[in-house]
């Protein structure tokens, strides 16, 4: 295999999973390597986990607007390009002050009996069918309910706010997925639904991020209804998205491993560090692009002012000159320095704290209530290079 005969935009590459042979590949013979897209000019690929550090915590040098996906999307997408993802200083500072304030460890932490009975009511409706898809009946429904009780969506009406995640999440899918002008009518009908939201809100005195954001000034000024909007999408999008993988991916991982799942039902206390695993072994997000502010140089390569150049971290999490026997799933791994949530700067997740917690509960509870959880076919997997997901995984307990 020639680096230069790789794309990574060849889906096939990712039918059974990210492809490690290929990363490991590049990772060896051109840890930064200049990698063809479809109707675009290319980009820089960075896949040692080093030099993805290096990206990430230099967001003069490397920033995030326009895009943080490689793929450029034609026309304003919307006002995509103004989400708080795609900011830099001083703009993405401001709006990530804002939201900050209801992802605060305290914050967090008061979410965790409200969580246990979502996990517990959701695992009480699996164990009554005794066989299930666990993307559907439980590793969907968890982060979508608690990021949108988070935000203020009506029970009634959040299966409806997932739909159109979906259609923007999963556009390369067959199943799931759909054209470009698909996903943005998906996002003007999840716009005009965030507006009709915040006029039932404005002037109250709620608690939810929404009411937050309706409140919020941004030195003196307060947000406009389209970065309202986009704090909306961001917040439905990632907070339901990226946990339900983790979870479908880390029970999928228990199950490939039979050795480390008798060792973490074994020893509970291993759960902690089990959930850093499955995060490293997982990446749910395999990728994020940023745009070379000026000339430079990375990994002995010349990087020219507004290349794109994308972070794979799933790359970096298999990278063997950071984690010692990298291609073993190893429930007790310590130190463990993913960096599937980023690999620090500005942009680390936003989330992270709350999915870890998510994961926690789910996990707890699932180890003590379906201990012989086994799988009940093979996983169907999303056809993405962006999002690792699986999108079917059918599971049976077997005493029933």
């Amino acid at each position: 295999m020639k680096t230069a005969e790789i794309d990574l935009f060849d889906l096939e590459l990712f039918a059974d999973g990210p492809p490690h042979d290929v990363f490991r590949r590049l990772r060896e013979e051109a840890p930064v390597c200049f990698l063809p897209e479809p109707n675009g000019p290319g980009y820089w690929a960075v896949t040692g986990y080093d030099l993805v550090f290096e990206v990430s915590r230099h967001p003069q040098l490397f920033g995030s607007n326009p895009n943080t996906m490689i793929k450029d999307v034609d026309g304003d997408g919307g006002g995509a390009g103004e989400i708080m993802l795609n900011q830099d200083a001083p703009r993405h500072t401001q709006l990530r002050k804002l939201v900050n304030r209801g992802f605060t460890p305290r914050q967090i932490t008061i979410l965790e009996p409200r969580i246990r009975e979502i996990v517990g009511r959701l695992l009480d409706a699996a164990a009554a069918k005794g066989t299930f898809d666990l993307v559907a009946d439980v590793s969907v429904e968890l982060p979508l309910q608690v990021i949108a009780e988070l935000v203020g969506v009506p029970e009634a009406e959040r299966h409806t706010v997932f739909a159109w995640t979906e259609k923007m999440m999963s556009l390369d899918d067959p199943d799931l997925g759909g054209t470009v002008d698909d996903a943005r009518a998906a996002m003007a009908e999840m716009f005009a639904y965030a507006d009709g939201l915040c006029g039932q809100r404005a002037g109250g005195d709620g608690t939810d991020l929404l009411s937050v954001l309706l409140a919020a000034e941004v030195d003196g000024d307060r947000l406009s209804q389209m970065d309202v909007d986009l704090f909306f999408m961001l917040l439905m999008n990632a907070g339901s998205e990226t946990t339900r993988n983790l979870i479908t991916g880390g029970v999928n991982t228990l199950f490939q491993h039979l050795d480390e799942r008798a060792r973490l039902a074994a020893d509970p206390g291993l759960l902690p560090s089990a959930i850093e695993e499955m995060l490293r072994w997982v990446t749910p997000v395999m990728h994020f692009r940023r745009t070379a502010r000026a000339d430079t140089e990375l990994g002995g390569q010349a990087i020219a002012e507004g290349d794109k150049v994308a972070m794979w971290y799933v790359s970096a999490n298999r990278d063997e000159t950071a984690f010692p026997d990298a291609d073993r799933f190893d429930v007790g791994r310590t130190p463990n320095e993913h960096v599937a949530f980023g690999a620090g700067g500005p942009h680390f997740c936003l989330g992270a704290s709350l999915a870890r917690l998510e994961a926690r509960v789910m996990f707890e509870e699932l180890v003590t209530r379906f201990p012989d959880l086994e799988p009940a076919g093979p996983p169907r997997r999303l056809r993405s290079n962006f999002i690792h997901g699986i999108k079917e995984l059918p599971v049976r307990i077997p005493s029933q």
